[in-house]
């Protein structure tokens, strides 16, 4: 038996390691690595000991199902527009003052973040936060960074703050004995002394280590270096161009594309446009140069060297085409799409100019590039275009300069409420006050509030369904078997023995740290719902050998799990802003490694104080 199991731990850490792996490099999307961990769990189950049903239990898990139920929650309370009206607000606070930018953008997306989901509070706050910055004549990276690590902060406020803590929740039923989970606000002191040292931190110390990277007022043109890629040409009386429409015409050119077309100071967009050319028409045209000079010459076209293509010269066709920087969010269907496969520009009116991914630019051959979440993307696009991108989430848009929200005076106007924001947020407390008093368990009372939010129209079943992020649920789904094969074999306790010889050296609250640490460091590298499924059965047991708090233990990779600050891909909200705010990899490291491990330091002193070890 004792061989039985040796072999069988020693699978489940060879597949264990290949997960890592897979996260790590992301040869494969996680949810897809996290889907094939069931499938091989169930082939090797002589030696994993997880059978069929086992292998898809965690699609039942009421962690999962919990989950599922707050994203929809949080789309109920994000359709009433009262995300939108503070960020109108904000502005006004501001007066146009850097500080009081800083202060405004933290301070109001952490304690939001406690109660609604934190990545569309994120998506709704970028472009706000962006506009913001060019209103105080601050670059838009001093914002940005501070933007995700609060909503991360505000994740460790309730029990809904984050899948972390609803997965906790479900181990600490599963795993200690005589607990029913964690109540909603269990945790609630802590997360609050953490959110208001994350805060002190990025108000001080924080703000001077986030670098400046987007210059103040920066052209996109600029930005994205695409002053050799957008050219201004001229038709000529020999050009084919002249009496053919504009979408006719660029056909016939593959490797270049027709943005505009100008007349006698008019200017209208070039995509799907039936406006027929004439001579003296002036062509903005995207290509590389090779391409334009081969088009040109084809086309007997003339080069208007004296005059350059900026950020203005499409904003003067304002009701037909302008310059947006959106981001790809990991929920999107585009990822995994080549651009041309996304129909942007066939359905959407919308060219992508450039791509922005990490330190990467990339400005040619773009139809055939598959996008990744996190990329950011210059688009030619039309308003109307940007409504819909925002409408659906397949693109945060992260800059929309030809809709100022921000600009108007009248906030009914801009950020207009629905007559069913007292009723969503009703439902939404109703939710949270049922669960506190433990009158339901959280999955029934999230799931009734799903209910309540479609029978009051609050939220349509379609808008319901779009707004879980499928892929966070298969990835969660798929990984939790994975923890019970690493507690069945005795891998658990074979990675807890190492821990526990720790406490031959250190005390147990130096344990307890070291093992904060570690799952800070996964986190930072694998998802934090991997890094808790992982971990959890491992610090619980852990202390169980040890004779200390299982519980304490448990809240150690909470914490640690929720609060990833020092790696783009780590949380889904710093990959968010990764394109928008210009950031090297290390920016997360430098500013968010010290916040780390300061809270990693508080964390550890005060589940020693709450809970004891």
């Amino acid at each position: 038996m004792a061989l039985f199991e040796l072999s069988g731990a020693a699978i489940v850490f060879l597949l264990i390691v290949a997960v890592l792996v897979a996260f790590v490099t992301e040869v494969v999307p996680n949810d897809v690595t996290a889907i094939a961990v069931v499938a091989a769990l169930v082939v090797l189950e002589p030696w994993t000991g997880v059978g069929a049903r086992g292998a898809i239990s965690g699609f039942a898990n009421p962690a999962t199902v919990t989950i599922i139920a707050m994203y929809m929650l949080s789309a109920g309370v994000q359709a009433t527009g009262i995300v939108e009206r503070l960020g109108i607000y904000l502005a006004d606070f501001t007066a146009g003052k850097e500080f009081r930018a800083l202060v405004a953008t933290v301070c109001t997306t952490g304690p939001i973040a406690g109660f609604v989901n934190n990545t569309p509070v994120v998506a709704v706050f970028i472009p706000m936060v962006t506009d913001l910055a060019e209103k105080t004549e601050l670059s838009p990276s001093k914002l940005l960074l501070p933007l995700s690590y609060a909503a991360i902060l505000g994740g460790t406020l309730t029990l809904i703050g984050t899948s972390t803590n609803i997965l906790a929740s479900d181990f600490a039923r599963i795993l200690i004995d005589g607990r029913d989970g964690i109540g909603m606000f269990e945790f609630t002191g802590l997360g609050a002394v953490l959110l208001a040292v994350g805060t002190v931190y990025l108000l001080t110390v924080g703000w001077r280590l986030t670098p400046a990277r987007v210059p103040v007022d920066s052209d996109p043109v600029t930005e994205f270096d695409l002053d050799n890629y957008l050219t201004l040409l001229e038709v000529t009386d020999d050009s084919p161009a002249v009496g053919a429409t504009v979408d006719a015409f660029d056909e016939g050119y593959p490797d270049v594309r027709v943005l505009q077309a100008r007349r006698d100071g008019e200017a209208y967009a070039g995509a799907h446009s039936d406006r027929v050319l004439d001579v003296g028409d002036s062509l903005v045209v995207h290509g590389s140069l090779q391409a334009v000079n081969q088009f040109r010459e084809a086309a007997a076209l003339n080069h208007r060297s004296r005059e350059s293509v900026t950020e203005d010269t499409f904003e003067s066709a304002a009701t037909d085409g302008t310059l947006a920087k959106a981001v790809v969010p990991d929920q999107s269907s585009y990822v995994g799409e080549t651009v041309a496969e996304t129909g942007l520009r066939d359905y959407h009116e919308t060219t992508v100019l450039a791509i922005r991914r990490g330190g990467d630019l990339l400005r040619t051959e773009l139809d055939g590039t598959t996008l990744q979440a996190g990329d950011l993307l210059l688009l030619r696009t039309t308003p109307a275009s940007i409504r819909y991108f925002t409408d659906t989430a397949d693109l945060v848009v992260a800059d929309e300069r030809a809709v100022d929200r921000l600009a108007a005076a009248d906030a009914d106007e801009v950020a207009p409420l629905s007559p069913k924001t007292p009723i969503a947020v009703g439902i939404l407390a109703g939710v949270v006050g049922v669960a506190a008093l433990d009158l339901l368990p959280i999955v029934i009372a999230a799931l009734a509030g799903v209910v309540a939010m479609v029978v009051t129209g609050c939220l349509t079943t379609a808008d319901a369904y779009d707004a879980v992020s499928w892929n966070v649920i298969f990835l969660l789904a798929g990984v939790i078997p994975l923890g019970l094969a690493l507690e069945s074999t005795g891998g658990a306790a074979t990675i807890a023995e190492f821990l526990v010889a720790l406490d031959a050296v250190l005390p147990t609250l130096g344990v307890l740290f070291a093992l904060y640490l570690l799952a800070g460091l996964l986190a930072s590298v694998i998802t934090p719902v991997a890094t808790a499924v992982l971990l959890i059965p491992v610090g619980v047991d852990a202390a169980a050998r040890m004779g200390a708090n299982e519980f304490a233990f448990l809240l150690a990779v909470m914490f640690a799990s929720a609060t990833s600050f020092m790696t783009p891909v780590g949380y889904q909200t710093n990959l968010m802003v990764y394109g928008p705010g210009g950031y090297e990899f290390a920016d997360f490291l430098r500013v968010g490694g010290p916040l780390q491990f300061l809270l990693a330091v508080t964390a550890t002193v005060g589940i020693a104080v709450g809970w004891g070890v």
